[in-house]
């Protein structure tokens, strides 16, 4: 009776210890399973957080009455006051009352900032596309470098660069376009620009045929 007991008990413990063993290697491959879990979860967060932090830049250039004019790299949803604090501030020059600092910037966009001379005589701001000169009398005499006049401008998607190779078109107005797109949504035809402050009458019939919808 004494040796079936003992060889009961040692059963017994046999497969106590079995099941130790299992459950022992069983609870380690899920802290592994779970372990590697973890660290994919974090490059995971951390690639998209990469990707997020690469789509949520923008590059603006800035020229005129500026202390550094040139291209800067800036988080989205930034401000022309926060581009112009970037740049190292307006020249004292700079005329800031035509210009809305509180504008939200786009990827690729320019921004120009008026002198008060500028303001005063009434000059053009100079672009890629148009050159302004003045003669004796002080009337400007526009030479339009545009060389692909056939192509007409959209103006519900043209960009700020695009908007400027339009005769008389400038960096301000350019800007007071794209604002009135985000305000008032797009142009149903291209008569409605004239709704755009700047554009008159006289304008709008010197851009009616560069332009469409």
């Amino acid at each position: 009776m004494n040796k079936l007991n003992k060889k009961t008990i040692i059963y017994i413990l046999i497969i106590i210890a079995c099941i130790g063993i299992y459950m022992f290697f069983t609870k380690e491959n899920d802290n592994i399973e779970e372990e590697l879990m973890i660290n994919n979860t974090q490059k995971d967060n951390t690639k998209e957080n990469q990707e997020n932090d690469e789509n949520t830049k923008i590059v603006v250039y800035i020229t005129g009455a500026i202390k550094n004019p040139g291209v800067y790299e800036l988080e989205d949803e930034k401000r022309i006051a926060d581009l112009i604090k970037e740049a190292g501030g307006v020249t004292e020059e700079a005329d800031t009352n035509s210009i809305n600092m509180a504008y939200k910037l786009e990827d690729e966009m320019k921004v120009y900032i008026p002198t008060k001379t500028e303001e005063t005589v009434n000059i053009e701001e100079t672009t890629e596309t148009h050159i302004y000169t003045e003669n004796n009398n002080q009337e400007k005499q526009e030479i339009n470098t545009n060389s692909s006049k056939n192509q007409k401008i959209n103006i519900n998607t043209a960009s700020q660069t695009e908007l400027e190779t339009l005769p008389g078109i400038g960096p301000s107005t350019a800007l007071k376009i794209i604002e009135y797109r985000k305000e008032s949504g797009k142009f149903r035809n291209i008569e409605d620009i004239k709704n755009v402050k700047g554009i008159g009458t006289n304008k709008y019939e010197k851009i009616k045929e560069l332009i469409k919808v």
